[in-house]
Order: C-alpha cells, then sequence, then structure tokens
C-alpha cells in the first residue's frame, strides 16, 4: 500500500455519495506498500480501504481480484470483500483510475511475529489454498521464473551494483541456478503471492484477516508457502533466522494442506525463487521510486542476505526436519 495519487475530502466525499455507507468522517493516506493509493476511509457507518490502482496493476486483472476474494469469502476465509454501490458497482473510477471501496478488517499486523501468530498464518494459508482447490479462474505470473533476467537486466542498466558491489553478478548466477532447477510437475493453483506479516491482520495470536492480493495469480502452491516462509522466519533485515517462527509457520500450514515428498524435494529451489523475485522487485523499486512519492522503500539486501540462507543446503534440510 501507499499514496501516488493525493485525494481530498471533497473526492472521497462524491465517491461515497454513490454508496450506502454514511458520511465522510476520516480520511488518512497509508504509507505502507508501493503498488497502489490506499487511504484509509471512515464514515459514520464503518471503515473502509479505498484503493486506487496505479500503473502496476493492470485493470483487466481486477474482475480475475474480485472473484478471488469472494470465492475465498464464500468458503469461510477471513478476506476483505468489495464493496458495490446502489448500482451494484464495485468497480469506481477516481481521478481518471480504477478504484474500489473494500471492507475493512479489524487486526494489527505484526512486526515482529511469534511462533503461535505464524501458526496461525500457517493455518490460514493453508486453509486459503484447501480453498481455491476448486477456483478455475486463471491469471498468469508476471513476477515468475520467466520474468526474473529480463527484470534483472533492467535493474542492472540503472545501476545494482551501486545498491551493493557485484550485486549484478550475484543476480544473474541465480538466475541461472533457478532457470536449470525450477520445477515443472508441481500442483499448479491461484495464490496470494505475497503473504507478508504487512498482510496479515491478527489479534493476539489469530488470523483476522488476508489483506492485499494484487500479486494473486496461478502458480506453483508450494511456492506461494515459500514466498511465506521467507517473509515470516527472518529479522526485518534478513540477517537473522528464526527455527521457532519457521517450525509454528509450517506446522500450521500442513496440519490443513500436507506437503508431499515430491513438493519437500522442490522446497529449496522455491524459497530460492522467493527471495530472488522480491531482491529484484526490491532493487527496481529502490531505483525508481520518484523522491516525493509518500512510499516507504524497503531494503533490497534484506533479501538477499535470505537467498544466501537458502542457499545452503543444509540450512533449509533444518526447515524441513524442524516443521514438518
Amino acid at each position: 500500500m501507499a499514496v501516488y495519487t493525493q485525494l481530498g475530502p471533497e473526492q472521497v466525499g462524491a465517491l461515497l455519495a454513490r454508496y450506502d455507507v454514511g458520511e465522510l468522517v476520516a480520511l488518512k493516506g497509508i504509507a505502507e506498500g508501493v503498488e497502489n493509493s490506499n487511504y484509509f476511509v471512515q464514515t459514520t457507518q464503518s471503515r473502509f480501504i479505498l484503493t486506487l490502482y496505479e500503473s502496476r496493476v493492470d485493470p483487466d486483472d481486477l474482475p480475475f481480484f474480485y472473484a478471488l476474494l469472494k470465492h475465498l469469502h464464500d468458503a469461510g476465509c477471513k478476506v476483505p470483500q468489495f464493496m458495490a454501490d446502489r448500482e451494484g458497482q464495485w468497480l469506481q473510477n477516481v481521478e481518471g483510475k480504477p478504484a474500489c471501496l473494500i471492507e475493512f478488517l479489524d487486526g494489527v499486523s505484526v512486526t515482529q511475529s511469534t511462533a503461535a501468530q505464524a501458526r496461525s498464518t500457517g493455518a490460514a494459508l493453508g486453509h486459503m489454498h484447501d480453498a481455491l482447490t476448486n477456483f478455475t479462474l486463471s491469471r498468469p505470473n508476471s513476477l515468475g521464473v520467466l520474468a526474473w533476467r529480463p527484470l534483472a537486466m533492467r535493474c542492472t542498466e540503472k545501476g545494482l551494483d551501486a545498491i551493493s558491489a557485484g550485486l549484478a553478478a550475484r543476480i544473474l548466477r541465480e538466475c541461472d541456478f533457478l532457470e536449470a532447477h525450477w520445477p515443472v510437475d508441481l500442483p499448479v493453483a491461484a495464490i496470494h503471492a505475497d503473504l507478508f506479516p504487512d498482510n496479515v491482520l491478527m489479534l493476539g495470536d489469530d488470523v483476522t484477516g488476508l489483506i492485499d492480493f494484487y500479486f494473486a495469480c496461478t502458480e506453483i502452491r508450494a511456492y506461494d508457502l515459500a514466498v511465506t516462509h521467507s517473509a515470516w522466519c527472518f529479522s526485518h533485515d534478513g540477517a537473522h533466522f528464526d527455527e521457532e517462527v519457521s517450525a509454528g509457520l509450517m506446522a500450521g500450514y500442513t496440519a490443513r494442506m500436507p506437503i508431499d515428498a515430491q513438493t519437500q524435494a522442490a522446497l529449496p529451489v522455491l524459497l530460492r525463487g522467493a527471495c530472488l523475485r522480491f531482491l529484484l522487485t526490491r532493487c527496481y523499486d529502490w531505483i525508481n521510486t520518484p523522491a516525493n512519492a509518500l512510499v516507504t522503500r524497503k531494503d533490497p539486501l534484506a533479501f538477499l542476505r535470505r537467498l544466501d540462507f537458502y542457499s545452503d543446503a543444509g540450512q533449509v534440510q533444518n526447515i524441513l526436519r524442524h516443521g514438518l
């Protein structure tokens, strides 16, 4: 989440007039994240998130996201709903950009998770994957394995080595490895693809919501687990791995979605792929984010450190040994 398009109470009040949600009471931009412009909206009746979709989100993908969240909500998963106006329209136009008013879910995102919170998150991820086994719509992963080398080359042209000496060569070596070893015979389904702690809402140890599905796509299902593991099981700078959090996450997930031997064997590669994907997009954002954008840039090297950790086969075997 972020703010690129500035809105005032006049624009938001005019939008809310189309809905039966009361009058605007409070409006605040949300700085976290990098993808869309997001606002917290409080009315006389309830609270919402207003999202304006910026250049990275293709408006043609929005029906997929809507259908995905409706499917998950109907299956009992804790996800927000898109709100419809009086005419039944959930997709709006605000300042020339596609926009949606989205249900606000109670809860907070943890900054440093406990093993119990990670277990609950793993269980919620497993529940989501179980619910999506019969979801029939698909969306290609625009940030999958075939996109990593082209993105690396674009970043190299603009100065990868200015972020860290030798980073470009390290990334290209990893592209070589992953292209040669990426699994092609694991179960594929719709996944979240971005289940970081800031996309999970919690009260105490309980998950109250999974949010921000705008990277959701059709991909190897276990890749979603790899993304979540890399996001949850390290300190923010990627320097320290938390074995207890890892064990909790894996135990919560496998209680709902057991992992077969073939997937276990591929998990080391999937974990490295998850790290490279976020290393690359963080590098891209670090290089290209406008200086005046209300957005918090994230350290790319935090995922280089995770990548180095997962590249040690012994470390990954330890994860599997303590978490399955």
